[in-house]
């Protein structure tokens, strides 16, 4: 049976190692989505993060024929989040690690590695990673979409998420958190994570949030992506804001 999906021959998963082989002797770049899986709030699943940073992946990779995309990393540096149900996270120097052997053993098939991150949790880590990576000589980068608006599971990520799954966003239970700015937030959060500041999990508003907007966001933060690797060379980072 043929495979199911949109253009398959740009997904890793699904490909066999003598497809894979083909792609790196045409010079094919890897994208390789990094989320994170932790609460967003009463009304979004967990797997959001990831979700996102695939769905971006996805289409670039649907734009650019010369690109393919990776299984993402599901897992990040989540531990502001802990004490929400759901939030499984392995740290910022587990991250680091991983990326590093991640980006080591991509450069062996593929000449340009780029990971998209959807989650500002994993800046650090992804940085040092990067940095590492540059130093060594791999073909390696990052980029993360800057989003204006609420920092977590607000009018922005609830948007893309109708966009992506709108069969896994609950409107019924969305509901205004914290709405309060970064630099007032960002000390608290260090001090006592999430739940010290926000009892349900939201970091902004996510009423009026819309499929139409979600479409619009995740389309700019393709061309948008598409745009930084004509532009720049391997080794910079884009920080994400949720």
């Amino acid at each position: 049976m043929p495979r199911s999906g949109p253009d398959p021959a740009n997904r890793l998963s699904g490909s066999t190692w003598p497809e894979v082989a083909e792609a790196s002797a045409l010079g094919r770049g890897l994208l390789i989505p990094l989320g994170s899986t932790e609460q967003h709030g009463p009304h979004l699943p967990v797997t959001t993060d990831t979700d996102i940073a695939m769905a971006i992946a996805e289409g670039a990779a649907d734009r650019d024929p010369s690109l393919m995309v990776a299984p993402p990393v599901a897992y990040g540096a989540s531990g502001e989040h802990q004490g929400f149900p759901g939030t499984l996270s392995i740290g910022q120097d587990a991250i680091h690690l991983l990326l590093l052997e991640l980006g080591r053993s991509a450069a062996t098939d593929f000449a340009r590695i780029v990971v998209v991150s959807a989650h500002g949790g994993n800046a650090v880590p992804l940085a040092r990673a990067m940095a590492r990576l540059t130093e060594e000589g791999h073909p390696v980068e990052a980029w993360s979409p800057s989003w204006s608006g609420d920092l977590h599971a607000g009018r922005t990520e609830t948007s893309l998420m109708l966009a992506i799954c709108p069969d896994h966003v609950h409107l019924e239970r969305a509901e205004p958190g914290d709405r309060r700015p970064i630099d007032v937030l960002l000390p608290l959060l260090r001090a006592g994570g999430v739940r010290s500041v926000s009892g349900n999990g939201v970091l902004g508003d996510p009423s009026g949030a819309t499929r139409g907007e979600g479409r619009r966001l995740l389309d700019q933060a393709v061309t948008d992506l598409l745009g930084a690797l004509e532009d720049r060379g391997a080794g910079t980072v884009v920080e994400a804001r949720t």
